[in-house]
């Protein structure tokens, strides 16, 4: 049977198959551009060469971190616990997962949306996931500094806004997704979110 929408299709273990050709076009162009540029003027492409390599440095090690995780966490953690911890039913420990788990992560904030897409596949709830994203804005290491530039009262009062606001963001990416259809399992099928 031949679906309509033609990027993605139903594999047999009830995932969804991207079959977008939008990755492999996107990178075509980004090539393109940096040869037309390093025809035009070398030292400009030479320059983002550099930079790019740089980028790519401080990248590669946070995000082999995520994946030795999420390796970890496919051997160790079952669907099931994900669920009970991070999914509807997980009241307040779910929270406070989401917000020290957000808060502690390092590195670039996308390197870890592959971990997230994997555990929302596994029952996580969006709001928490909402939260995740949102906690990454506190720094650990930055503490200190702007409790001596701003003052303890300030740096408290903008950590607790945050936290507070944490809540109302994730919810809101939650009401505004809806409810959606995540496999429990990969034998069944999926089931509507509550």
């Amino acid at each position: 049977m031949k679906q309509e929408e033609g990027a993605k299709k139903e594999k047999g273990n009830g995932k969804k198959e991207n079959n977008s050709r939008f990755p492999v076009i996107f990178l075509g162009v980004v090539v393109g551009i940096y040869c037309i540029v390093a025809m035009m003027d070398t030292t400009i492409a030479i320059r983002a060469l550099e930079t790019f390599g740089g980028i790519l440095r401080q990248i590669i090690p946070v995000l082999i971190l995520v994946f030795v995780l999420m390796f970890v966490i496919d051997l160790l953690i079952k669907p099931k616990t994900i669920a009970k911890h991070l999914g509807s039913k997980s009241g307040l420990t779910g929270w406070f997962i989401a917000i020290i788990a957000g808060i502690i992560a390092t590195g670039p904030v996308y390197v870890w949306y592959s971990m997230l897409a994997d555990f929302r596949e596994k029952g996580m709830r969006t709001a928490l996931a909402g939260v995740f994203l949102y906690m990454r804005s506190v720094k650990l290491p930055f503490m200190p500094v702007m409790i001596y530039y701003f003052g303890g009262l300030y740096t408290a009062v903008l950590t607790i806004y945050l936290i507070v606001f944490s809540v109302v963001v994730g919810l809101v990416c939650e009401a505004a997704v809806g409810k959606e259809e995540i496999p429990t399992s990969m034998d069944k099928k999926p089931e509507k979110m509550p």
